[in-house]
């Protein structure tokens, strides 16, 4: 089984390169593309540079949002999504996600940061369910409803869900060294800080859905 590796992206010419460089070497073995949802920043050309695929949306809508248009624009049986701001990604991880999947071993791998750095591994081991790199099988993500596209950071909540509740088989896939550029960094303190509420606030609305 092939898989297409979707990356939303907002923003992020300065963080993106360590994980383009990293898709780069296997674009030949799968189909890549970046949504870059509605960015003010040089994102789209950055990703080009890299000889990657990249759709360009005219707004920002949300890393929901931008996760489905990439559904959309790909054809692969089976999908990983990964967030656009890691750090220390390597090549042999996003096989090691995908992998379990292809041999029928599971029906979603999620990887969680390990030994990277000590605040985005304490993050992860608190709530695993929040970690933006999963793969998953195409014909499962049919089964979300279309509300769950327009949920922001509530997606991997969604997922997650929908997964328990339909007794798919969820394997945890450590990722050694890896972890993220954090939103106060990228954007200062203040502006961080608020981007970072309204991402909870996103995934308490996700959470407290019946």
């Amino acid at each position: 089984m092939r898989a297409s590796i979707i990356i939303p992206a907002y923003n992020e010419e300065k963080n993106i390169k360590p994980v383009l460089e990293a898709v780069r070497s296997i674009q030949d073995i799968y189909e890549v593309l970046v949504v870059n949802d509605g960015s003010t920043d040089n994102t789209s050309a950055v990703v080009r540079s890299f000889g990657v695929r990249v759709l360009d949306m005219p707004e920002n809508r949300g890393k929901s949002y931008a996760m489905w248009k990439g559904l959309e624009a790909t054809r692969e049986d089976i999908v990983l999504f990964l967030d656009a701001d890691l750090i220390g990604l390597k090549p042999q991880q996003i096989e090691e996600l995908i992998t379990p999947i292809a041999e029928d071993l599971a029906d979603m791998t999620v990887g969680i940061f390990n030994s990277g750095r000590g605040i985005t591994d304490l993050a992860q081991k608190i709530t695993p369910f929040l970690s933006g790199q999963r793969g998953i099988k195409r014909e499962i993500l049919s089964g979300l409803k279309s509300e769950d596209w327009v949920s922001g950071f509530g997606i991997e909540v969604a997922l997650t869900r929908y997964a328990k509740e339909n007794n798919l088989r969820i394997l945890e896939v450590p990722l050694l060294n890896v972890s993220q550029t954090m939103k106060e960094e990228k954007m200062g303190f203040a502006k961080g800080i608020k981007a970072r509420l309204k991402m909870y606030w996103e995934i308490a609305k996700e959470l407290n859905r019946v």
